[in-house]
């Protein structure tokens, strides 16, 4: 019997389909404000991640060339998968997804793991190992991405009920939104190349921890020291001074920022802390906003 031709709605909303540590899902009602004024012709959002912003700027603004990137070469296969190859992605990730629907709920777990071995020792680039990234992802504590020292993906299982793994809707409206969009995996500062005086660059690195139990690297299994913080200051700058590109970076409420941003607009946000075991530690933790254009200066709570 012939398969059933999929519809896609063409008016779909593309909306991150990871879930992300540090995503800017929950924040970007308070950040419109903070955006340039107008329209933007050129984006680049050098930290990927989930690309909430990009999301957000793709419905609000419409920039026609787009860059992506992240150094997390995993990441960087799934979001060019998702692009490219939806309808095989798709079909292993339906597969995946009656899997672990049909399963008995005490046999997830083994499913769960099993899956993450297989992404930890089959290691071939392609449409399986993205299926398997999504899957991990979907179902793992929190959605978080982690290595251990070997260099092995170790969240251990999140024990949700009904995950949403193969969300057709979504994925084809992210592929139809990252069709103006070039994916790179490589350093921040290769963006360069892409960045002219019509460029908008949002910058949303790891962020430096407030103390040292806060460290919120070990979520992301990224290293990005107090020199890799001052690398960026000083490639924020250049792309100012040189290229009189709009900037815009994310980062923890901490002192080092007021000095490696000395001269630009410093504005604090009230962010919500999701990324912890125990509830009662959640809440909102004052975070900042660095542009190079102005703005209205104000404190922006989040609603939550």
């Amino acid at each position: 019997m012939e398969k059933p031709q999929t519809i896609h709605r063409l008016d779909a909303v593309p909306r991150p389909f990871l879930k992300w540590a540090g995503g800017k899902g929950r924040l970007l009602r308070n950040y419109e404000s903070l955006l340039p004024t107008g329209g933007i012709n050129r984006y680049a959002e050098p930290f990927l991640g989930a690309g909430a912003m990009f999301f957000h700027l793709w419905q609000t603004r419409k920039p026609k060339f787009v860059w992506l990137s992240d150094v997390n070469s995993d990441l960087v296969l799934v979001w060019k998968t998702v692009r490219d190859q939806t309808d095989a992605l798709l079909e292993r990730l339906r597969e995946l997804q009656k899997q672990y629907d049909s399963a008995p709920r005490e046999n997830r777990n083994a499913m769960f793991l099993a899956v993450r071995k297989a992404f930890n020792t089959e290691t071939r680039d392609g449409v399986l190992r993205a299926a398997r990234f999504v899957f991990l992802n979907k179902t793992c504590f929190n959605g978080l991405f982690r290595r251990n020292a070997a260099g092995d993906f170790n969240v251990p299982f999140g024990g949700y009920e009904n995950p949403s793994i193969a969300d057709e809707t979504t994925f084809y409206a992210v592929k139809n939104a990252l069709s103006c969009a070039e994916i790179v995996c490589c350093d921040f500062s290769e963006c360069q190349s892409f960045v002219d005086t019509e460029t908008f660059v949002y910058f949303d690195p790891p962020y430096k921890p407030l103390s040292p139990t806060s460290s919120f690297t070990a979520y992301t299994g990224a290293v990005f020291s107090d020199a890799e913080q001052k690398r960026l200051a000083d490639f924020f700058k250049t792309l100012d001074q040189k290229y009189g590109a709009k900037l815009m970076l994310s980062n923890s409420d901490h002192s080092i920022f007021q000095e490696l941003y000395s001269g630009y607009n410093i504005q604090k946000v009230l962010a919500p802390r999701a990324i912890n075991r125990d509830g009662a530690g959640r809440g909102k933790i004052s975070e900042i906003v660095v542009t190079n254009y102005a703005h209205e200066p104000r404190t922006l709570a989040l609603d939550i």
